[in-house]
């Protein structure tokens, strides 16, 4: 695998890894759903990835938030307290370390409505069905850290309520693919002129010295790191807002980059095939970039628990 499409934050989850399921702990291989579930059957569902540092869960109270959101917008119930979700990572992610000895990992944690008749509407009183399993994380490397990455654009054709953490991410994948068939690592996508986010990230800005991304829509996820960004900004000193961001300020930027759970922050340094920026950081990591990753750093170390 090229290092322009290196994966980042894709479980390495084999059939031995650990996993939580309705109530009971077991591994991958042995876990069983219903194929009446509707998160199989619809798509009906939702679900949160999170990194652990040093098996350190990183902005979890973000995560319980941005997860209370999503099953609330799809009437569903949370099934657990943040303190019951903490307590069944805890124990996947100790028991994914011991069989594999890894201390970085990726937690991932879904929610649907449960088992039921192949109906569209939304059945009352379903017990939801509940899985957590944990695997170790993938993040860029290296060479993407120093030499940035590539991307593409595309037209945002994804639905309407891209603000919901759901399972249903077939217009994601679409997206995602774009990318991977042009040997980049994320899609850039634009609704109507404007800037949404990438096809699994959040897309950013940067124009003299200044972080800017779009306003929080029924287009845009509320990523976990947009909040973090905000905070190490107000650190740094760096400029931040949040505004409609038109097409061609994202090609006349200064500096471009990505933040998810897996990426952190990373430097877009080619664009459809050009350069990004001007004069000597034409192409190249930028200064903003550099000051977020190493703040960014500083935070995962002071914000774990």
């Amino acid at each position: 695998m090229t290092p322009a499409t290196h994966p980042h934050g894709l479980l390495e989850a084999t059939a031995a890894s650990p996993c939580y399921l309705n109530g009971e702990y077991t591994i991958l291989g042995e876990a069983r759903v219903s194929v009446l579930d509707r998160g199989f059957l619809l798509g009906d569902g939702v679900y949160e990835t999170m990194p652990a540092y040093g098996r350190r869960l990183f902005r979890f109270a973000d995560h319980m938030e941005r997860l209370e959101r999503s099953l609330a917008k799809l009437r569903i119930a949370n099934p657990l307290s943040a303190d019951g979700w903490l307590e069944r990572i805890r124990r996947v992610v100790a028991g994914q370390h011991a069989l594999s000895g890894a201390e970085d990992q990726a937690v991932y944690l879904q929610v649907t409505r449960g088992v039921a008749e192949r109906e569209l509407a939304m059945p009352a009183e379903l017990a939801p069905t509940v899985f957590l399993t944990s695997g170790p994380l993938r993040s860029p490397t290296a060479v993407q850290r120093h030499a940035g990455v590539a991307c593409v654009t595309a037209r945002d054709f994804r639905w309407e309520r891209a603000d919901i953490k759901c399972i249903s991410l077939l217009g994601n994948v679409l997206a995602r693919q774009i990318s991977a068939d042009h040997g980049a690592v994320e899609t850039l996508l634009f609704r109507d002129g404007f800037l949404t986010e990438g096809a699994g990230s959040n897309a950013w800005l940067v124009k003299d010295g200044a972080l800017i991304g779009p306003p929080p829509s029924e287009h845009v996820l509320e990523g976990v790191r947009v909040r973090l960004l905000r905070e190490l900004c107000e650190e740094e000193g760096i400029g931040f807002s949040l505004r409609p961001v038109a097409e061609g300020e994202v090609l006349a930027a200064d500096e471009l980059l990505l933040s998810s759970s897996s990426k952190e922050v990373l430097a877009v340094t080619r664009l459809d095939g050009e350069a990004v920026g001007h004069g000597a950081l034409h192409g190249k990591p930028g200064p903003v970039y550099a000051r977020l990753y190493e703040a960014y750093q500083r935070a995962k170390a002071l914000q774990s628990i």
